[in-house]
């Protein structure tokens, strides 16, 4: 787990194809490494990786077929910049939100405004992610923990602020930039355990009977 607070921005020092997927090899910046082992996860843009090698550069971490596929890892080569951050204890504290590494899917920069002395980005999203984001709810966008500020449809804005825009990798965004999307848990399990026993069915899902069912007003 992480609270979508970025640690530091490191850098990709190689990518290495291993049979058909990937090993990234990974500059850690400024990211304090004294605490992280073998085995242990660091959000890498916001996709939760294994450190598999260490060195006093920073770490290598594999990346599956499936990550490749449904995040914008596949976009990484050397010299690519990436957001870390280490996964949280139970003495870290939550200034984000919980994150869990597990990106929902790849979004799109659609605008890029100055507002005062901050930045306002609107993303597009897929469709089927469009009913887990709201008004001045949470999002993860390159393991990067934001408020909501408005939604419209499938697109939605975020406002940056100056410390966020030198801190993460958010400042090299232009429209058309593909970005990795976590919405927030509690909307995903909450949408599952609405189901009820349909969860167990192919096919079940939340519809305007199963919500009737429940006292919904459809």
């Amino acid at each position: 787990m992480f609270t979508g607070l970025v640690q530091a921005q490191g850098r990709v020092r190689q990518r290495e194809t291993r049979g058909g997927d990937v090993r990234l090899h990974i500059s850690a910046g400024e990211l304090e490494m004294t605490t992280v082992g073998l085995g242990d996860s660091i959000a890498v843009n916001g996709v939760c990786l294994t450190a598999v090698t260490l060195d006093d550069a920073g770490f290598a971490a594999d990346v599956s077929l499936e990550s490749l596929q449904r995040t914008t890892l596949k976009n990484l080569a050397a010299g690519s910049p990436v957001n870390l951050e280490k996964s949280l204890t139970l003495s870290t504290p939550l200034g984000g939100h919980l994150v869990s590494g597990h990106v929902d899917a790849i979004g799109e920069v659609v605008e890029r405004r100055q507002d005062g002395r901050s930045w306002r980005f609107a993303f597009r999203v897929p469709d089927r992610l469009a009913r887990y984001i709201a008004e001045k709810g949470s999002v993860c966008i390159d393991g990067v923990s934001l408020t909501v500020n408005g939604v419209d449809g499938a697109v939605f804005d975020v406002n940056i602020v100056p410390h966020t825009m030198q801190a993460t990798i958010i400042d090299g965004y232009r429209v058309g930039s593909e970005v990795n999307i976590e919405v927030d848990l509690v909307a995903r399990y909450l949408e599952r355990l609405v189901q009820g026993d349909a969860a167990a069915r192919p096919g079940g899902g939340v519809s305007r009977e199963l919500l009737g069912r429940h006292g919904f007003d459809t």
